[in-house]
């Protein structure tokens, strides 16, 4: 399924793409902002880790003999902490199809060209790096430890050792963050060639640091200028936008994402990780401890689940592809709510999609979905 048919059916069984994830929750420093369940003080756990997501992964597939992997995800956390060999052994455990898009969120200054090469000859072809900004003061402000010259000499080592494919991941609207500060973050970004960048709003969650901070909140008017600068430049370099907070190069989207954007289905492996199948939600116990005891006794490891109804789904498909360049059907608002909405929409061959002003308004033309 391309990205235009996206929201076409609201129904993700007309696509045969399947997921993997596998969190890593290990971190070397937890950033301000960040509410993921990841943890500073458990490198300790690594190996039985490890040894519980292959457990896992191996109960799981022996149950579903007829699922196979179009797409692996290793998110975080900080996958790259792991040893190399130890996540291509994660790998190694997954069916996968040919073609298979394998990809591994790394963080610049956890890396080298000796790990890249042992993830290319595992089937390792993707590379997302946690860049956020190419400026020191705003790195610092954002709690990162890495520095410019550790992005660049990261992205070499990938491109050096093999890697196909490489994301940058960037962060904008932070405080203090000037507009000319962050443009040459993405002038940096651009000049070391990605394929792929993704571009987010800095967003406040609750119980973290910055949340605790009002004074470091960012600025919606702020962060709607820096959208349009990140969009303007992007462009230019030859990288549409096929997400609201994604460019891409010709081909060169990220399957796994599209995966989640029309509702497919994928397994979750590791603690928090979560998985969707048949219309059904569900997420694992949260802490590596717990997870890597329930493994161990032959308990299920799921935490809580959900189920949508029809109804529920329908919506949540339409909301999902609206903020996809496949865009959904004129069906999709009300006469009145088209006309009300006019900047924010281009309806182009029977479709709805978002304009660039729509981008930044993206929710406001969500809940008129029906």
């Amino acid at each position: 399924m391309s990205v235009e048919d996206l929201g076409a059916s609201g129904n993700a069984a007309a696509s045969s793409a399947f997921g993997v994830y596998v969190h890593v929750p290990f971190c070397t420093r937890r950033c301000d902002y960040c509410a993921f369940a990841t943890w500073t003080d458990r490198a300790h756990l690594m190996g039985d880790y490890v040894d519980a997501v292959i457990t896992d992964i191996g109960r799981t597939f022996a149950a579903h003999p007829d699922r196979i992997a179009t797409s692996v995800f290793f998110g975080g956390g900080t996958p790259s902490l792991l040893p190399a060999d130890d996540l291509v052994r994660i790998l190694d455990a997954i069916p996968v199809a040919p073609g298979v898009e394998v990809t591994v969120e790394c963080n610049p200054d956890t890396v080298d060209l000796a790990m890249f090469r042992t993830y290319v000859a595992g089937g390792v072809n993707r590379i997302s790096f946690g860049v956020q900004s190419m400026v020191p003061e705003v790195l610092a402000a954002l709690g990162r430890t890495h520095d410019p010259a550790s992005v660049s000499a990261a992205v070499h080592a990938a491109r050096a050792a093999g890697i196909s494919r490489l994301n940058l991941d960037l962060i904008y609207g932070g405080a203090g963050e000037t507009l000319d500060q962050w443009s040459r973050t993405l002038e940096a970004a651009i000049a070391l060639g990605p394929d792929h960048v993704s571009a987010y709003a800095l967003t406040v969650e609750a119980g973290t640091p910055l949340a605790e901070d009002p004074s470091r909140h960012p600025d919606d008017d702020d962060q709607a200028d820096k959208y349009l600068l990140a969009d303007r430049l992007l462009s230019e370099a030859g990288l549409r936008n096929y997400e609201i907070s994604n460019w891409a190069g010709p081909g060169q989207e990220c399957a796994h994402n599209l995966l989640y954007w029309e509702q497919g289905e994928y397994f979750g492996f590791g603690c928090a990780a979560h998985a969707h199948v048949g219309g059904r939600r569900w997420w694992n116990l949260r802490t590596p401890d717990r997870y890597i005891a329930a493994v161990r006794a032959g308990e299920p490891v799921e935490a809580a689940s959900e189920l949508l109804d029809g109804d529920a789904r329908r919506i949540e498909a339409l909301q999902l592809a609206l903020r996809t360049s496949g865009g959904v059907p004129v069906s999709a608002l009300s006469d009145r709510d088209r006309d009300e909405l006019g900047p924010l929409l281009i309806e182009r061959d029977g479709r709805l999609h978002l304009s660039l002003e729509g981008r930044l308004l993206a929710n406001e033309v969500a809940v008129r979905l029906r």
